[in-house]
This record gives C-alpha cells, sequence and structure tokens, in this order.
C-alpha cells in the first residue's frame, strides 16, 4: 500500500505542476502571484480530489486508518517537495514560501493540505468504499 501511495503521490506531484505551471503563465500576470496562489489551492484540491477518486481502489487500503496513514505520506513527501522545490529550483526564499501557509495572512495552503491529508478517505466515501466508521 505505501508503494502504491507513494506512485500515486508522483501522479498527483505531476497533475499539481500542470496546475502551477498553467496558473503562472494564465492567471499571475492578470490577478498578480499571490492571489493566483490562493486561487491555485482551489484548483489544486479539486484535482486531487478528482485522482484520488480515480485511483483510490487501486490503492487498496482497506480501513480508515490505512487511507488517512496514505494521506499522511502524501502530505510530508508535498510539504517536503513543496518547500524545497520551491526553494531550490525555483528560487524562492523561504519568506515567500512560507507566506503560503500564513492563513492568517491570506495564505491558503493549510486548507489545501488538510483537504489532501484527508483525500483518500474522502475519495473512498465518495466511492462508496468506506463506511463511515
Amino acid at each position: 500500500m505505501t508503494l502504491r501511495g507513494f506512485a500515486l503521490w508522483l501522479v498527483l506531484i505531476g497533475v499539481e505542476f500542470i496546475n502551477g505551471t498553467l496558473r503562472t503563465i494564465f492567471l499571475a500576470p492578470r490577478v498578480g502571484d499571490f492571489q493566483a496562489r490562493q486561487i491555485g489551492v482551489f484548483t489544486g484540491t479539486f484535482l486531487i480530489l478528482v485522482v484520488a477518486c480515480l485511483f483510490v481502489r487501486w490503492l487498496h487500503a482497506d480501513n480508515s486508518k490505512s487511507l488517512i496513514l496514505v494521506g499522511l505520506l502524501w502530505l510530508a513527501l508535498t510539504v517536503l517537495f513543496e518547500l524545497g522545490f520551491g526553494h531550490f529550483v525555483f528560487d524562492r526564499s523561504w519568506e515567500s514560501l512560507g507566506s503560503d501557509y500564513h492563513v492568517s495572512r491570506g495564505g491558503l495552503l493549510p486548507i489545501g493540505l488538510v483537504v489532501l491529508t484527508f483525500a483518500p478517505l474522502i475519495a473512498a466515501r465518495l466511492r462508496g468504499l468506506q463506511k463511515s466508521d
């Protein structure tokens, strides 16, 4: 299950990378970078749920605990990737990256990360694979 969770995370990161690229090219010039990143949280969250719904059966996670563990794996990998890739590849400052996490300053990324964490469980329930515990 962990290997499948990792493989599916790679799909999610690919989808999110495309989402971010399109956001930067088309949305940021119109509304500004920070507001585009705020909007991107909602489009990214939607895409995460779509991918999770499409592949949740493939995960073979058979209970709520397993589904949440996959979500926690996705959370850890995503935060590490976001910070590492953003800083070392895109040369964003730690302060700029941190602004995405400050809800009190308009950063909405924590909302997306909460949904990401619970996406496997949400997807399983939406697909009728998991009953409420």
